[in-house]
């Protein structure tokens, strides 16, 4: 009953949070803690803590015990942000790329048996692909699984305006970083860390980049770093030697696209036909992971809007919203493709889902038939 209480008060303190009233939350998370004391008084301290901190900057990482932000000496804006390590799900990644994630993760979980033996730990890695296929989510991942809390480089603070100040701020977040148990997450590392030989750049550019390998080279094995870049080919050669792995982050591929299918569209996904699933699995090669997750969104918003409709042509109908390639594909070939997967859909359904005019679909599946006849 105690418990059922407790849980009772979790919307209450939800609504306080969106509403911003944090009297109120206060109030409840101590009404939580209270309750709670006797059978997890663990959990109870770390609220009343979270609470007490509440008034102050750095909040966040003042609760977890860590030492305030390091900031910007001229604009006093804070160089990094702190998340706690939350409960994410293993990335979907192909079997190469998860395989060295797992083994990393084994790796830091024996830390202490390399240290004996006197091997240094691995305690880096290099993400580097397309935007959106998953390189953030990667160092959120590794921060769940090691329980670590994540520090981001915010880099519109960190790289300053003032010459010499970027270094100094950089050399702030590493002395930051490895004062704690902690992943540094170096994120589109590019703008940082580019290629010395390029001629365009600034010496002040170019300075920065060695101050950063300097700091990647002192790093002792208990601060985690995770670098990541969308343009690999602008990094300094120099770069790529101070990361113990160097991963590519691949579009998905149709097997990965089906399992974000299935986790994100949920129990939605059960209710699509065989056709659709595959459909939907092919005709997503030219979308990141972040797409396919959005794409899963809109579905499922649109069935619960109307409910009345065939979930198939909904799931359809959002896919060709989002699908650049199909845009481009002869609209010849694809009310026939679809016809011919799907021959209980009617023009008018091929229309709606492909926004082909009705007159348009008409003509193209009549010379469809035509042809077959002439055969």
């Amino acid at each position: 009953m105690e418990q059922i209480n407790t849980l009772n008060l979790i919307p209450k303190l939800i609504r306080a949070s969106l509403s911003l009233d944090k009297k109120s939350v206060e109030a409840i998370a101590l009404m939580i803690a209270r309750k709670i004391r006797a059978s997890n008084p663990d959990i109870a301290r770390e609220i009343s803590k979270a609470i007490s901190y509440s008034g102050y900057d750095n909040s966040t990482a003042r609760s977890i015990d860590m030492l305030p932000l390091p900031v910007d000496k001229e604009t006093r804006h804070s160089l990094v942000k702190v998340s706690e390590p939350m409960e994410v799900e293993c990335p979907i990644l192909n079997d190469s790329v998860m395989s060295q994630l797992n083994d990393f993760i084994k790796e830091r979980q024996i830390i202490q048996k390399f240290l004996d033996a006197g091997i240094t730990p691995p305690n880096s890695l290099l993400l580097n692909g397309e935007p959106g296929v998953g390189k953030t989510y990667i160092a959120h991942w590794v921060a769940h699984k090691l329980n670590l809390p994540l520090i981001t480089l915010d880099l519109a603070s960190s790289v300053s305006s003032y010459l010499g100040k970027s270094g100094q701020n950089i050399k702030s977040i590493f002395e930051y970083a490895t004062s704690h148990n902690a992943v540094l997450l170096l994120d589109e590392l590019d703008s940082i860390a580019k290629r010395r030989d390029d001629a365009s750049d600034l010496g002040e550019l170019k300075r920065l980049v060695n101050v950063l390998l300097k700091e990647l080279e002192a790093c002792p094995s208990s601060c985690i770093i995770i670098g990541a870049t969308n343009h690999p080919e602008l990094l300094d050669k120099a770069i790529w030697r101070r990361f113990d792995r160097a991963l590519t982050v691949s579009m998905p591929g149709e097997n990965e696209r089906r399992l974000l299918l299935q986790r994100h569209l949920g129990q939605t996904f059960d209710h699509l036909s065989k056709i659709t699933i595959k459909y939907l699995s092919v005709n997503t090669k030219n979308i990141n992971a972040s797409d396919v997750c959005k794409l899963c969104e809109h579905i499922k918003r649109y069935n619960i809007i109307n409910p009345e409709e065939d979930i198939n042509i909904i799931s359809l109908q959002e896919l060709f919203k989002i699908s650049n390639s199909l845009k481009k594909e002869s609209k010849k070939l694809i009310c026939e493709h679809i016809k011919n997967n799907y021959s209980a859909l009617s023009q008018r359904d091929i229309s709606k889902i492909t926004q082909i005019p009705l007159a348009s679909v008409s003509r193209y599946l009549t010379t469809q038939k035509e042809d077959k006849n002439g055969k």
